[in-house]
């Protein structure tokens, strides 16, 4: 063990299963990701929405977390809700009270949550009262909402997604700052040093990846992510700048990728924490 605490996400656990496909269900048993994940030396696991319903309509929230418990593991993650800015009858409610029941249930520090693919808007204000409605119905429920900006989303970068969390103003609302996401919106490391207040920073994602998009941005992120240091980026870099900021909590190792998904699960979690770990000068 080192005193480095990584978070397989949920697609770093999740084998044949990738975002917007019909089901983005694990094909892996959620108590053998849990005992797996332990067994490979990770501090925590998240879980998409669609196991996450997959876990109530079979084993239970409370036999997961009894395994969760078991295995000593820290941090849960839950995700992910988009159309929160919109009316209730978009949809997007539904899926929310379902995230809000696996975190309280699961003892999950946060929901993650993000925009619809899209171009950027130019005025982060119609999405701040839907944006603290959220963060003061996540605090009832014991939890946290933590927005995840996308290069090819509506909230497109960390520095637009601060100016939003700012204006939100609320305890429970925060960020996901994941790398990839990062990189690919051409946020230099100076400029996430500057936007980034430590209290607004929720969880942190790490990966790798090539020089330039492989395909379009989506498909770049779904398919080409790299283990940590087969790719092009700075990640170690990243890693300084966010405890520049005075960041100390745990770190989400997300590997999305073609190759990753036909990995075995011991074999992927093992690869992708040992690839990790050399980011933080761990051999």
């Amino acid at each position: 063990m080192t005193g480095t605490e990584l978070i397989a996400t949920c697609w770093t656990s999740a084998g044949d299963a990738a975002p917007l496909r019909a089901s983005e269900r694990s094909p892996f048993d959620p108590l053998d990701r849990v005992r797996e994940v332990a067994a490979t030396g990770w501090a925590g696991l998240g879980f998409v929405l669609d196991d996450l319903r997959a876990v109530r309509e079979t084993i239970g929230y409370d036999r997961l977390a009894e395994e969760i418990a078991a295995a000593g593991l820290r941090h849960v993650e839950v995700e992910l809700c988009s159309g929160w800015w919109k009316e209730p009858s978009a949809g997007w409610r539904e899926h929310w009270e379902e995230l809000l029941e696996a975190a309280q249930r699961l003892g999950a520090a946060f929901i993650k949550v993000g925009t619809d693919s899209a171009p950027a808007v130019e005025d982060v204000e119609p999405f701040v009262e839907p944006l603290r409605h959220l963060a003061e119905e996540a605090e009832s429920f014991g939890t946290k909402v933590a927005l995840e900006p996308l290069p090819f989303g509506e909230i497109a970068s960390i520095p637009q997604g601060a100016e939003l969390i700012s204006l939100v103003d609320h305890r429970a609302a925060g960020l996901i700052v994941d790398y990839w996401h990062v990189f690919r919106a051409g946020t230099s490391l100076k400029e996430l040093e500057d936007c980034l207040s430590v209290d607004m920073v929720f969880g942190v994602e790490l990966c790798d990846a090539d020089e330039t998009a492989v395909g379009t941005l989506f498909e770049d992120t779904r398919d080409n992510r790299r283990l940590i240091g087969d790719g092009h980026q700075d990640v170690s870099g990243f890693i300084e700048a966010l405890k520049t900021i005075g960041y100390d909590g745990p770190w989400g190792v997300e590997i999305l990728s073609e190759d990753h998904r036909k990995r075995p699960l011991h074999e992927a979690l093992e690869v992708a924490r040992r690839t990790a770990l050399s980011a933080f000068g761990v051999v």
